[in-house]
């Protein structure tokens, strides 16, 4: 009988592993993708238990610049975070997977495509609906939401009975790692009573034991995006890996979130983006004082509509697209150095400086006199506004 081809997306943890033999006994022939999207040694792992199942054809491709300049970037120049608090490490990572393993189905002529996302959570959707963007007629299989494997102890027990290596020890939550963020959910983090042990978080320290003495920090825009640390050059994926590393030591970008799942369910996450939360809080600054009033009012108010559409799945919706061409139609403004002061995970602001700076301190200044200002007009400014409140 000739088997049907089927490329996964492949992470080399626990259910992707059960995945691939799961989908061998249902006579498939089975090709792993895994997106090295900074990971780290997981990697490696994917790779070596990938071989171990088996798997004839498997493809490994480093994407971390790709993600860095065509997703995280983009997205940051938003400024926008989900519901105010998440900064969509995940969610933004789910369109360059889904393109790059459609890539492969079409290299290798498979018909079906596969990966592990459970029947209760967003990525499952993220996957589909660029799985579908690039090829509609593709054929897609998500064992979660068909299998009887549905629990960890399930899972465990077809790894005895096939001798799939696991490590017995497995993680207390599900973990998802990139160069943007880590996120730990489930476990004992469905209990809302309880609190995040310190030993789950990976990628920041605690203020008890972050650094004991304040980090000055100048970040330089061009154009939107982050191009020097205290002036000194980086490419972007350096760049990323370096303010990661700064704000790790400080414990910053730390959150433990509620969120609104597309799906209608509520769920608790915690995740860790150091660099992200740096680059934002910077960004932010600098579009205070460069950006027009109603520019900025106008760009605010597609927040809600931006960052639903990429923690929905919709990256490649032509709305999306058309906000991301407003969004970067503004970044031209974007060019300055925002000086920072990190001390246990808080971040506050030592300077600012732009040539497209918008700051008149004549205008501001209750001590000096403006030629363009005259404090005269603004009683008739103040009897104009006030028609509607007394008509």
């Amino acid at each position: 009988m000739i088997k049907k081809k089927i490329v996964l997306a492949y992470s080399g943890g626990l259910d992707t592993s059960v995945i691939v033999k799961w989908l061998q006994e249902k006579n498939f022939e089975v090709i792993t993708f895994t997106a090295d999207i900074g990971q780290g040694d997981e990697i490696k792992i994917a790779k070596e238990r990938a071989l171990k199942l088996n798997v004839k054809n498997i493809f490994i491709k480093n994407l971390k610049n790709e993600f860095i300049k065509n997703y995280v970037f983009p997205y940051l120049r938003s400024s926008f975070m989900y519901e105010n608090f998440y900064l969509l490490g995940t969610a933004i990572a789910r369109p360059l997977i889904s393109k790059e393993l459609m890539k492969i189905s079409y290299y290798t002529n498979a018909n079906y495509v596969a990966h592990g996302a459970t029947g209760k959570g967003n990525d499952q959707i993220r996957f589909e609906l660029g799985f579908k963007y690039f090829n509609s007629n593709i054929k897609i299989i998500a064992p979660w939401r068909i299998w009887e494997l549905n629990s960890r102890n399930k899972l465990l027990d077809f790894c005895i009975k096939n001798n799939i290596k696991i490590n017995k020890k497995t993680k207390k939550y599900s973990i998802d790692k990139n160069l943007f963020h880590n996120s730990y959910e489930g476990g004992n983090l469905d209990n809302l009573l309880f609190e995040a042990e310190e030993n789950m978080w990976e990628n920041t320290l605690s203020n008890e034991i972050s650094i004991d003495f304040p980090i000055y920090l100048s970040i330089t825009f061009k154009n939107g995006d982050p191009i020097k640390i205290n002036n000194k050059f980086y490419n972007k994926e350096n760049l990323f890996l370096k303010l990661n590393k700064i704000g790790s030591i400080c414990g910053i970008g730390r959150i433990d979130i509620i969120e609104n799942r597309y799906i209608g369910i509520k769920s608790r996450g915690c995740y860790e983006s150091p660099g992200a939360t740096l680059i934002m809080f910077t960004r932010k600054h600098l579009e205070s004082f460069v950006l027009d009033k109603e520019i900025f009012f106008l760009k605010e108010s597609l927040s809600i509509k931006y960052t639903n559409l990429i923690y929905n799945g919709y990256w490649w919706s032509p709305e999306r697209i058309l906000i991301q061409n407003i969004i970067d139609n503004i970044q031209k403004y974007l060019n300055g150095i925002i000086k920072i002061k990190i001390y246990k995970s808080n971040i506050s602001i030592v300077s600012r400086y732009s040539y497209n700076s918008l700051y008149d301190k004549k205008n501001s200044s209750f001590d000096e006199i403006s030629k363009k200002f005259d404090q005269i007009d603004s009683q008739g400014f103040i009897n104009i506004n006030s028609l509607r409140l007394i008509i």
